[in-house]
């Protein structure tokens, strides 16, 4: 990236911030070469039970994105169109249409499968772990260490062959 060009928005939600903390990648994920925000109502989250440690290391890197009322009404029709989206996913991919070629960070099937859709790009947490390795910001024992929880973990629900394949690349290194 040059200069003068604006990094990439990354819009983070709940579940992907939730599994980057189990696996103790927050202080690694702001660190990443983008433009990393969180719609306020996420932020506010009753479902984001971080430390205030936690909120610190990640307020430094993440920018908090008020939608505006336009944009808060777009995300209720949203709602109203797909009733199984929450409401929190909805103003995620609301805030994704805000920015030009945002990312949306998520690990919920519905919410990626509408983003999907809507034409927004879309990863999970194996794409930061991908980015994490790409860039190297961490050594492979982090990230292998990070897949091992979540592989273990069940309620954190990832594509078993793609973890299986990223495992064994960082047990080899």
């Amino acid at each position: 990236m040059t200069q003068n060009e604006t990094p990439i928005v990354v819009v983070n939600d709940a579940s992907c911030l939730i599994d980057l903390r189990k696996a103790r990648l927050l202080h690694l994920l702001v660190r990443l070469p983008y433009r990393l925000v969180i719609p306020l109502p996420v932020r506010e989250s009753e479902l984001i039970r971080f430390t205030p440690q936690e909120w610190a290391v990640l307020d430094a890197g993440i920018a908090i994105f008020d939608l505006p009322p336009e944009r808060v009404a777009e995300a209720f029709a949203v709602k109203a169109t797909i009733p199984k989206l929450s409401a929190n996913d909805c103003f995620c991919l609301v805030t994704t249409r805000c920015h030009d070629g945002a990312i949306l960070l998520t690990g919920d099937g519905l919410l990626r499968g509408v983003a999907a859709d809507d034409g927004r790009r879309v990863h999970g947490v194996l794409w930061v772990i991908d980015e994490l390795k790409r860039l190297a910001l961490c050594g492979d024992d982090i990230l292998a260490a990070a897949l091992e929880l979540w592989r273990d973990d069940p309620t954190v629900r990832l594509p078993a062959p793609q973890l299986a394949r990223r495992l064994a690349l960082f047990r080899r290194a």
